[in-house]
Order: structure tokens, then C-alpha cells, then sequence
């Protein structure tokens, strides 16, 4: 992880402050860089202008004596100066002749008569100016005797610099002291406004949490910013959004009811018919019963009759509890349950003088990772859809399988009809199936599709448009949620 990743994951809250102080030590560095560089320059010159004061006074009283070679009156010079010049703060004061030799000095035991020049008085600049030592707190200065335009001698001097460091440590504690106070006041005040900033956003932000972990929920009106804005109008609109999203939710979930029960209304109709025919059956060998009981063999067939009628009629009215009863919603899916779907779609086929081939796994497997009322309910669906699009006389087929090694659950539905026209095929394969479902108007087919999203499958649809369609189903036993492809 890069030092910008680990940036980037702290919050805000933290970053604002900490980039307001380094902003501010940063700046600090620079204006502090730029005094001490003036103060600097200015105490050179200051002390350049002392400097030059100072051996503008001596040399014109040690020029004749100097001239002369006289060490005792250059002495004596040197001696009655030093008293006058003390606020200059003179360490040391060295007088050389023409040959360079010491002519003589202030201390004459420290740098004797006749000896050579000190080493760090032979290093200074022969210019007139000042050479600083801040190490040693010393500066340095030298300044030619000149007598006809020649040179007769020069004057070497130290001085103390303590008070010009003491005021740049001085002028530095200050700014140190200046610049720390204000980094703290500025990087609080950051803080603080950084916080108020994105307090709205850490709001808005939990609610979208909220939102994503389960139902939205709007934002409190306590919650809105003290003033209006555009924080307080993006609060609004997530509110509606919210709102929106609320009865969307609401009439999707209603009419998925009201098309649930209207299947099973088209259902009811149809098995009403079923079931009325082995009634008739039944009272009549309940009359034959009444006539002919005493008969051994009319008996027997009189009742065999009536138990494979009332059997009949058991198997419808179980096949509907098993698809359409609330407290079975969360049951697993077993393969055989899949056989009450051709019996309540029987009457519909019959009805229309229909074939159906239904062709299924013969066993009793249950998954676990499907639910059982919710594919059986998306079966009949595609079944009752396929039998209204084949027309009377038409062909219906179901072929039920496993793929990718027994992981993959097939489901497929063909017809003889016409075929699914594209809006309705959209439903199915669309990324947006309930804008689809809306302009195809119906929703048995968004359901569907509904109930596919849920498990991970995905939808395939072949044909349509005047041909024979087949619509297949690709559910997968594991990875549920996943994103697929549905055009695919």
C-alpha cells in the first residue's frame, strides 16, 4: 500500500487539520527562512559600518607613527583608542608595517612585537569589510594604511558578536514560538471547520449505508444542515428519492400480488371445469351405490371409481397449496414438486385441445439453495404463458436437466406459437427488467425474471418474432446473487 493509499483511508476530519499545520509549518520554514536571511544581511551591515567607523578613526592617528615604524607611539595610539571606541566592542587590535610583521598590538603579551600576523587575521579580506565567524562569535576586519597612494601598513581587528547572536537567537525563538501557535490555532480552526463540513456528508452517507444494508429510511428533520443550502437540498432529495423508492417498492410488491392472483384466478376457472367432471363421475356412483349396493361387483367398481376421482381431486387442490400457500415460501425446491405444475397447468392445456410434453428428471432430490414455491410459481407462469401463445390445437414442451456437472439446474419451455414478441422478451433479458415490464405491459414474465435475479441464474431466450420460442432457465445450485448476463 502506497503512502497516498494510507492518506486516502484517513478521514477527512484528520486529514484537513494535519494538511492546515503542515501548510502552515511549511510556511513557517519560509517566512522564518527569509527573516533570518534579512536579519543576517542586516547585522552584517551593521557591523560592516561599525567596522569601517572604527578604522576610519584609528587610521588617520596611526598613519604618521606607522610611517615611522614606531612601535611605542603606534602602541601608545592603540592604547588611548581603546578606551573611545568600547561601545564598537574591540577583542583585538593588530597594527603590520610594510613588511607584514606585527608593528604593534593592543595586547602586546598575546601577539608579541615583530611576530607574524595570526593565522586568523592573515585569512581576513583585505577590502576594507567584515568577515564573521558565528561559530566563534568573532568578526574580523582589516583596513589598509595608505600614504600617497601607497601602502605603509594595515590595521587588523576582532570583535565580539555575542549581542548580534543573541538577537538572531532571539528573533528565531520568537518566530518559532509565533509560528507553533499559530499552526496549532490554524490547524484547530481546520479542524473544526472540516468537521461542520463534513459532518452533512457523514449523515448522508450513514443513510445511504442504511439504505444498502436493507430499507432506506428518510433523514430526520434534525438532522438537515441549521441553514439552507446546497447540503439541505441534497438532504431533500434523498429524501424524496427515498420516498420514491418507498412506493415504488410498494406497488411493484402489489402488483406482483394482484398478478399472483390473477393467475390463480385463470388457474381457479380452469380447474373449476377439472374438478367438476370426476364430480359428476362421483355422484353417479354414489347413486349407482344407492341403486345396486347389494351387487359385489358393482360395489367394487362403484367405489374404485370414486377413489380415483377424489384422488383426482386431491392431487389438484394439493398441487395449489404446495404453490400458491404463504407459509410454504421459504421451503427447498424438490425436483419431483416440479410435477405439480403440470397438473394445474392440465385443465389450461386441455381446455385448448393442447399437447403437453413434459419431459423431467424422475427423482426426488431436494435443493437446498432454491426455493421450491418460488420456481413453481415461475414454471407455471412460463407454462400458462406458453400455452396462451400456442393457441388451441398447439404444442406445448417442458424438458427439465442438469448442466456444468450436475451444478446448473436447466428449465425449459417452448411453443408452437407465434413467438414472444421483443418488448416482452426485454423483460426477461434486459438489464432494466421492470422499466421492460412496464412497457410490455404484465407482470408475469417480470417475475419471472424476478425470481431468476434472486438465485443467480440467468435467462435465455431463443426465437420470438414469429417463431417458435424457447425460453430457458440457467439456475445455478450455488452463488446466489451473482451478476450475470442475461443476454447471453
Amino acid at each position: 500500500m502506497t503512502v497516498i493509499e494510507r492518506l486516502a483511508g484517513v478521514p477527512l476530519t484528520i486529514r484537513a487539520p494535519v494538511m492546515v499545520a503542515a501548510l502552515m509549518v511549511v510556511i513557517s520554514v519560509i517566512i522564518s527562512e527569509r527573516v533570518l536571511t534579512r536579519l543576517h544581511e542586516m547585522q552584517e551591515q551593521q557591523l560592516g559600518n561599525v567596522v569601517r567607523t572604527y578604522f576610519d578613526g584609528l587610521s588617520t592617528a596611526l598613519i604618521p607613527p606607522v610611517l615611522r615604524q614606531d612601535v611605542w607611539e603606534t602602541f601608545d595610539v592603540l592604547d588611548r583608542t581603546g578606551s573611545v571606541f568600547r561601545s564598537v566592542a574591540p577583542l583585538e587590535t593588530v597594527v603590520t608595517g610594510r613588511d607584514g610583521r606585527v608593528l604593534a598590538a593592543s595586547d602586546p603579551r598575546k601577539v608579541p612585537v615583530l611576530s607574524e600576523l595570526p593565522p586568523e587575521y592573515a585569512s581576513s579580506r583585505a577590502d576594507g569589510g567584515i568577515q564573521i565567524d558565528w561559530d566563534a562569535h568573532t568578526g574580523f576586519g582589516v583596513r589598509p594604511l595608505l600614504y600617497q597612494q601607497k601602502t605603509i601598513g594595515a590595521i587588523h581587528a576582532s570583535f565580539d558578536i555575542s549581542h548580534l547572536i543573541a538577537e538572531r537567537r532571539q528573533v528565531l525563538n520568537t518566530l518559532l514560538a509565533t509560528n507553533a501557535a499559530l499552526a496549532a490555532v490554524f490547524a484547530t480552526a481546520g479542524y473544526i471547520l472540516a468537521r461542520r463540513m463534513v459532518e452533512p456528508i457523514t449523515t448522508l452517507a450513514a443513510h445511504m449505508r442504511s439504505g444498502a444494508a436493507g430499507t432506506p429510511r428518510t433523514i430526520a428533520p434534525e438532522e438537515f444542515p441549521s441553514r439552507s443550502g446546497e447540503f439541505a437540498d441534497l438532504f431533500h432529495g434523498f429524501n424524496d428519492l427515498v420516498e420514491a423508492e418507498r412506493q415504488r417498492t410498494a406497488l411493484t410488491q402489489r402488483l406482483a400480488e394482484e398478478e399472483k392472483l390473477a393467475s390463480l384466478g385463470r388457474l381457479a376457472s380452469s380447474m373449476a371445469h377439472e374438478i367438476n367432471n370426476p364430480l359428476g363421475g362421483l355422484l353417479n356412483s354414489i347413486d349407482t351405490l344407492r341403486r345396486h349396493g347389494s351387487n359385489d361387483a358393482v360395489r367394487d367398481t362403484s367405489l374404485s371409481l370414486l377413489e380415483r376421482g377424489l384422488g383426482g381431486i386431491r392431487d389438484v387442490v394439493r398441487a395449489a397449496l404446495a404453490t400458491y400457500r404463504p407459509d410454504r415460501g421459504t421451503q427447498s425446491l424438490r425436483l419431483s414438486d416440479l410435477e405439480d405444475v403440470r397438473l394445474l397447468a392440465g385443465p389450461a392445456i386441455a381446455s385448448r385441445n393442447q399437447t403437453l410434453d413434459w419431459s423431467s428428471i424422475p427423482t426426488d432430490v431436494t435443493i437446498t439453495s432454491l426455493p421450491g414455491p418460488t420456481i413453481r410459481q415461475a414454471l407455471l407462469n412460463l407454462v400458462l404463458n406458453a400455452s396462451a401463445a400456442a393457441g388451441d390445437r398447439g404444442s406445448v414442451a417442458v424438458r427439465t436437466g442438469f448442466e456444468d456437472g450436475g451444478s446448473v439446474l436447466v428449465v425449459a419451455v417452448s411453443d408452437t406459437g407465434p413467438g414472444l414478441g421483443s418488448a416482452a422478451a426485454a423483460v426477461l433479458t434486459s438489464q432494466d427488467p421492470w422499466s421492460a415490464a412496464q412497457a410490455a405491459g404484465g407482470l408475469g414474465l417480470w417475475m419471472v425474471r424476478r425470481m431468476v435475479d434472486d438465485v443467480g441464474g440467468r435467462v435465455n431466450v431463443r426465437g420470438g418474432d414469429g417463431s417458435r420460442t424457447m425460453i430457458t432457465l440457467r439456475l445455478p445450485l450455488s452463488n446466489r446473487g451473482k451478476d450475470v448476463d442475461h443476454a447471453a
